[in-house]
């Protein structure tokens, strides 16, 4: 599809691209705080969030809710209800969940505001401000740690302390170990920006995700940058997933406009039931590789109670940080569970090619993601841009195409390209 003719011609919407580049580059700012202004304490990085929020909803708030918000805020509102009813039942605070939800709805909401020359400035800044950082890290480690220092960073703001095996200062979690997946191109983990190794894995995803959805819509400079950063990464930070779900999504490209949007809603079942027949060959597999990962999914699966189910043991949802589908059970009950499967299996449009190039790589990347991990791809420094590609192409794509869209009476910078 080509490019909108006035696409370069629109005003860049620079809350919406603050709001998207701070999301993903606020903790690498904090970090250059910690060790050069002021030492910082948990409540900062929470207090940065909660800004970023503040003001993605402030601005939504000022635009307005119309018709085609109804699907996200009724997903808000039914998380509220259950995040209020699972603390009232254990009589204990637990606001994770929600957060997480709260970040898909102004990312989402904000998508649908936006034009495209503010989303491809967004995601091409997020991924140059990645890309040199990665590029720091992997040609000077020392002075990748000297302008960061991860270690401290992750010890002030997360109380996990520097490994005692390592004076390298960098986090932890990235010095990986001997005998795991590795290219051996550097002698750790890869984390660039995000100073730990797994939001680096992840943000790949979200640039394969970019990539295969909009590349279309790209110049060639701009997609040699975006694929070198996915290519850089995948052979610095040895992320298995991400490997496997880049050779998934590149076939994709291809194959994604001709399978049916059904296959959404059965990703995650299909995905689950695959992760049983892994766990059947390998019962007692408790590595910390994909298959060890996966298999630990589902001995947690199996191990729950219908008062797991129902939100009732929440002290323990915590624990369950590799296991995403535990995670937000415990959390949030088996129907917080639900409400995630259908807004991921149904929001995403899935009319154009572009559109349901979207959608089935959104749908892989987050029900893959939740059998060997959790919290990562609820991140703002991941999910923002996710669904704030998820927002745009739903209202801005379906219009370019000439295809009727419901669309909401109001005044939109990309307006003269809406279809009523």
């Amino acid at each position: 599809m080509a490019k909108r003719d006035g696409a370069q011609k629109e005003p860049i919407d620079y809350a919406i691209l603050a709001v998207g580049v701070l999301g993903v580059t606020y903790n690498a700012i904090l970090a250059f705080i910690n060790h050069n202004i002021m030492p910082l304490a948990p409540a900062h990085v929470v207090l940065s969030e909660i800004l970023l929020l503040a003001f993605s909803f402030a601005y939504i708030l000022k635009k307005g809710l119309y018709e085609e918000d109804l699907a996200p805020l009724g997903y808000l509102l039914a998380t509220i209800f259950l995040t209020v009813f699972v603390m009232a039942i254990n009589r204990a605070g637990y606001i994770d969940h929600l957060r997480n939800v709260l970040i898909i709805f102004a990312f989402v909401v904000m998508g649908r505001w936006t034009n495209e020359r503010t989303l491809k400035l967004t995601f091409k800044l997020c991924c140059l401000a990645v890309l040199a950082a990665l590029v720091c890290e992997i040609i000077s480690t020392p002075a990748y740690v000297a302008l960061f220092h991860p270690a401290e960073y992750f010890q002030n703001t997360r109380g996990v302390p520097p490994a005692t095996y390592s004076d390298s200062g960098l986090f932890r979690g990235a010095l990986g170990f001997e005998g795991r997946f590795s290219f051996g191109l550097i002698d750790h983990r890869s984390s660039s920006i995000f100073l730990e190794q797994v939001s680096l894995a992840n943000f790949c995803g979200v640039m394969v995700i970019y990539l295969v959805s909009f590349a279309n819509r790209l110049g060639l400079l701009d997609r040699l940058i975006f694929i070198s950063t996915v290519v850089l990464i995948l052979v610095t930070n040895d992320t298995r997933t991400m490997l496997i779900f880049t050779i998934v999504s590149a076939m994709g490209y291809v194959i994604y406009p001709y399978v049916p949007k059904i296959c959404d809603f059965l990703m995650m079942p299909s995905i689950v039931l695959v992760g049983f027949v892994i766990h059947a060959f390998k019962p007692d597999a408790h590595e910390d590789d994909f298959v060890g990962r996966i298999s630990g999914t589902v001995r947690n699966i199996m191990d729950m109670d219908l008062a797991a189910t129902l939100g009732l043991e929440l002290e323990k949802a915590t624990t369950f940080v590799d296991s995403g589908y535990v995670y937000i059970t415990y959390g949030a009950t088996i129907f917080g569970l639900i409400l995630f499967w259908l807004f991921v299996s149904f929001y995403p449009a899935g009319r154009t090619p572009n559109q349901k190039r979207l959608c089935h790589a959104v749908s892989l990347f987050m029900f893959l993601n939740l059998m060997i991990g959790s919290t990562a791809i609820f991140s703002m420094k991941t999910a923002g841009l996710v669904w704030l590609l998820v927002g745009f192409l739903k209202v801005n794509e379906g219009a370019t195409a000439g295809i009727r869209v419901s669309t909401p009476h109001r005044e939109r910078s990309s307006s003269r390209y809406a279809v009523s």
